[in-house]
């Protein structure tokens, strides 16, 4: 025993006889893997890498596995009951609540020491890099503090970096007013910075911050930030009270305006919106005049999101990825394609989306119709087709195990008889949750994800990763903006102008109607366009519409196909001739997920580690 203590005594002696026997440099050894600070921002190659740092907090953008639609009636997550949609969240749960504050500010901290940096540059300013380096920075802060107001309401404002020394690391919520007035003062500032700066595809620009100003002013006049609607309309005692809101009425200020005029909020709004617009240096097929042809209307839609032909010019500021690079973005297909292609299938379109696209004729879908009921997936709005795959859809060439069974690539969602009518035998299609292929990741609903998806029949997106981009804020978004801001401005005539070349776009018939009408017409038409683009979540709160359309339960579809008389298959393909379908629409099993809306869902609770770090905070109504 004593042996091993000597030994491992000496053992310990050893790195200390050589620590102190080295030279005094040894103790100013910089890592390897990271440069100093004073180094960075002395040089101009390393200060564009620190800036460009920032477009990291995007992560996947709106091409995550999980799709954020998944929390509204747009969709439901394959792995696990959502605890936002159920209505458990809470200070100590916050769920899967995107753009959540640590992640958002860790990166405001990177944006506010660039521009204290950058405030003094120890560079050359060769042609014009520190305004804009400073013009992304103001942008990007601008972008991650938009994140938190679409969640929180007003936060706290940290507009510079702390210092060790500081006495008091804490810092009180600004009101929704002020956290408005300085993202778009950041927004303007960027906007001066880059104005005429030639950036590569991805970074943000001039038109970026005036398009993410249009969107960030839209949020300020709707109405949950009209304190006094937000009151009146938010119908459940523990949210709007003064008692349970930290026993001050002030506090409401946090979220919303309590004063003010919320016309002139819809103006500033609806400037913003058409300052972009009159650009002119974006947008795709916005000049019609009549509807596209369906297929033509489809092609429209799937170059828009592919970001082709034509259709890149519908992206102001967009997340990029590589097939080099392993990025979750980029793994998209992969994350949610059909489990018949060895997809995922996470993110799967519900049967309230599907009901909600319109048949060709502008008419609305209807399970009541008997020609509908029987042909549910005929003659609709094209960008069904290019956003949602369904049973029968014509989709790629399946992988080498699945060619054999289904030769066709053809969507399998239903339950088929295949050998003969007289004696059939029971076929599970590949891309249900009986796959013959995979059985653990189908469809629960029915229904995938075709939108992001590339289209190629050459590529197997279960091990190649795509290149297509994440649209973070996209040109018809800026449009929908101006529409919506017309629209609660009385101006319809305006409104339904921009709104039907939208729908001429997708191969739609032009919109006739006003009032009530019009504006449910116009959320209709905002959901369906910008599909699966982290807008729906916001949408129906900023509408206060939530308590109607995300208190429904999820809707599914089951799908059978029996042979008709006399009819013999050997190999499932879809077919009127052989088959007579059936479509059996129900509500999803509540031990899958159950749906409970509560208003204090409008806003996000702010985490109680948050909390506790900081005494000044306030937390959200509703929260305890």
């Amino acid at each position: 025993m004593k042996d091993i203590i000597r030994r491992s005594t000496a053992a310990l002696l050893i790195p200390i006889v050589l620590f102190t026997g080295c030279k005094q440099e040894f103790l100013d050894t910089q890592p390897l893997d990271k440069a100093p600070g004073a180094l960075v921002w002395s040089d101009a190659a390393l200060a564009e890498s620190a800036v460009t740092e920032l477009y990291n907090g995007l992560g996947p953008g709106v091409l995550d596995q999980q799709n954020m639609d998944t929390q509204t009636d747009n969709a439901l997550y394959n792995f696990g009951k959502q605890d936002i949609t159920e209505a458990n969240i809470s200070p100590s749960n916050t769920g899967r609540i995107y753009n959540d504050w640590g992640g958002m500010y860790g990166r405001i901290r990177i944006a506010n020491i660039a521009l204290m940096n950058l405030a003094n540059p120890r560079f050359p300013n060769n042609g014009g890099i520190v305004e804009r380096l400073q013009g992304e920075s103001y942008f990007m802060r601008a972008y991650f503090y938009h994140q938190l107001m679409r969640n929180y309401g007003g936060v706290p404002l940290v507009k510079s970096p702390y210092q060790l020394g500081a006495a008091d690391f804490t810092i009180a919520r600004s009101t929704f007013a002020e956290t408005v007035d300085f993202i778009v003062s950041d927004l303007d500032s960027a906007a001066l910075l880059l104005q005429g700066k030639a950036l590569a595809s991805g970074r943000a620009t001039q038109e970026a911050a005036m398009a993410l100003k249009a969107r960030v002013l839209m949020y300020a006049a709707s109405d949950l930030h009209n304190v006094q609607m937000y009151r009146n309309r938010a119908n459940s005692v523990s949210v709007t009270s003064d008692a349970n809101f930290n026993g001050k009425a002030e506090n409401f200020a946090f979220l919303g305006y309590t004063d003010g005029s919320q016309d002139e909020r819809w103006q500033k709004a609806r400037a913003a919106a058409l300052a972009v617009i009159d650009l002119g240096k974006f947008g795709y097929k916005l000049d019609l005049n009549a509807p596209v042809s369906a297929e033509e209307g489809q092609a429209n839609y799937t170059n828009i999101a592919l970001a082709r032909a034509g259709g890149e010019k519908e992206h102001i500021f967009a997340r990029s990825f590589i097939n080099e690079k392993d990025e979750w973005g980029a793994w998209y297909p992969r994350n949610n394609q059909p489990n018949g292609y060895h997809g995922w299938t996470s993110s799967q379109p519900t049967q309230n989306l599907v009901d909600d696209y319109e048949m060709m004729d502008g008419t609305k879908f209807n399970w009541n119709n008997p020609a509908h009921a029987a042909a549910p997936y005929e003659n609709r709005d094209p960008r069904f087709y290019a956003s949602v795959l369904y049973d029968g859809a014509q989709w790629k060439p399946r992988t080498p195990d699945g060619r054999g069974i289904d030769p066709f690539g053809q969507i399998q969602m239903g339950t088929y008889q295949v050998g003969s009518a007289a004696s059939p035998t029971t076929y599970f299609g590949l891309d249900t949750r009986n796959s013959a292929i995979e059985n653990w990741n189908g469809t629960r609903t029915g229904y995938a994800i075709r939108k992001f998806l590339n289209d190629d029949p050459n590529i197997e997106d279960q091990v190649i990763r795509q290149e297509i981009p994440s649209p973070q804020i996209r040109f018809t978004e800026v449009v929908l903006n101006y529409i919506e801001a017309s629209l609660e401005l009385g101006d319809e005539a305006k409104a339904l102008e921009w709104l039907n070349k939208i729908r001429f776009r997708a191969g739609m018939p032009a919109i006739a109607a006003s009032g009530q009408a019009l504006r449910e017409r116009y959320y209709n038409e905002r959901n369906l366009e910008l599909l699966f683009e982290e807008h729906r979540f916001y949408d129906v709160r900023r509408w206060m519409i939530a308590p109607a359309v995300l208190n429904e339960k999820v809707r599914i579809i089951r799908i059978t196909g029996n042979l008709k008389p006399g009819k013999s298959v050997s190999v499932y393909k879809f077919s009127k001739d052989d088959y007579n379908y059936t479509y059996t629409v129900q509500e999803i099993d509540p031990g899958v997920e159950n749906r409970r809306w509560d208003d204090k869902l409008y806003f996000m609770p702010i985490h109680r580690d948050e909390m506790n770090r900081n005494s000044k905070l306030v937390q959200n109504p509703g929260y305890q």
